[in-house]
């Protein structure tokens, strides 16, 4: 019943806000486990960034396989969801058992202070909707809150600028492209592996990239054109 309740919601929110919301579905359960595949392997605390959490079936898993001393900062820039996100850490017993290692934060994630404050961030934001520029600022940001050494998950629809390509106008096909070019510069120079989702809807790439130190990250050119705070002691929404 409750996935149901996060697909009517996440259409609700889909038809309203399509290009910051990018999918009519919560990601099913075997996208999510691979989004949160390299937070579960043997590792120490760290700090956690999930950008883009929904309706909070990726913050489900990852709620799962925090530690003592992990934090997990869930930045989201919906007041729906954020209101979802916040009567589930109060009211959800999945949710409550790890409620004081969380911090929901309600804003774009380029507006988040700081460097080199997240040992991985897990990223559910729908890159092919979004102008090239915004793209290279959010890739920028990821670099600029990664420690040296950390890891970035995000995901893209399969073959979604392929498909949309032959329908779309002169502008988009060119955004499409660059968009593509850019996100393709990032995959060569930091891919560590990937991950083929088939039971999405619909299927869906799992990347995983470990960045270098940030100066060489946000060096990357566009390929087409040649001290952490303590954990608060309650769940609270974060306006930045």
């Amino acid at each position: 019943m409750r996935y149901f309740e996060e697909c009517g919601e996440f259409f609700r929110q889909c038809r309203r806000q399509f290009r910051s919301t990018g999918a009519i579905l919560p990601s099913s359960r075997f996208l999510a486990r691979a989004l949160v595949s390299e937070v579960a392997k043997p590792r120490g605390p760290a700090r956690i960034l999930e950008v883009g959490p929904g309706t909070g079936s990726v913050t489900r898993q990852l709620l799962r396989r925090l530690l003592p001393g992990d934090q997990l900062d869930a930045v989201e820039i919906n007041a729906n969801f954020i209101a979802r996100l916040m009567a589930r850490l109060e009211k959800d017993r999945n949710y409550q058992v790890r409620r004081q290692q969380v911090r929901i934060v309600h804003a774009a994630v380029e507006d988040l202070p700081g460097e080199g404050a997240y040992d991985f961030i897990v990223s559910g934001l729908p890159l092919n909707n979004f102008p090239v520029e915004m793209v290279r600022r959010i890739f920028a940001t990821y670099a600029r809150l990664l420690k040296a050494g950390g890891i970035l998950t995000y995901y893209e629809y399969q073959f979604i600028r392929s498909l949309k390509t032959p329908f779309a106008n002169r502008r988009e096909r060119r955004r499409l492209y660059r968009v593509g070019r850019l996100v393709g510069g990032y995959i060569r120079n930091y891919q560590i592996r990937r991950e083929r989702i088939f039971i999405n809807v619909p299927p869906a790439m799992v990347r995983h990239l470990r960045f270098k130190p940030a100066s060489q990250v946000m060096a990357v050119p566009l390929p087409a054109e040649r001290s952490n705070p303590a954990p608060p002691p309650r769940p609270a929404a974060v306006h930045v």
